[in-house]
């Protein structure tokens, strides 16, 4: 693989990694948004990610060609979380049938376990990154 090659795996978790935090966010941002624009209360969005290469031996057959694998991580999209909304009593609520509203599926201290996951992630990819860029720096200054 080149040195090219391992920074992408690298910037392809980054990117993955990033959008798993906005995603995150934006549920937080929602936690208490009972009225959207499609009806009902929000609901909460999950980040889905699958690796590039399809398999083991599509990396090792491209590793051996000398060709450059498709190795990383993609987004194959992002999912609305299918939970039920949590129900409160709230009368005096707008959005109240009968004293009760429907609420986001959305737990706080969930999402940011999530978040520093992803954060943590996000740091993993950062350093693997910078230590691929150090070896190659070092390999060339070898050739001097």
């Amino acid at each position: 693989m080149s040195w090219l090659g391992d920074l992408a795996i690298s910037a392809s978790g980054l990117t993955a990694e990033r959008l798993r935090m906005d995603v995150i966010a934006n549920n937080i941002a929602n936690a208490n948004t009972t009225r959207t624009p499609t009806g009902g209360p929000y609901r909460r969005e999950m980040v889905v990610l699958a690796p590039r290469t399809n398999s083991f031996q599509d990396a090792l057959s491209a590793a051996q060609s000398g060709t450059e694998s498709d190795a990383g991580v993609q987004v194959v999209g992002i999912v609305q979380d299918p939970s039920p909304f949590r129900v409160v009593y709230d009368p005096g609520n707008p959005d109240a049938v009968n004293g009760y509203v429907q609420m986001p599926n959305v737990d706080v201290s969930t999402e940011m376990v999530d978040m520093v996951s992803a954060a943590r992630a996000y740091q993993a990819n950062v350093t693997a990154f910078d230590a691929a860029k150090q070896m190659e720096t070092a390999a060339i200054s070898l050739g001097k």
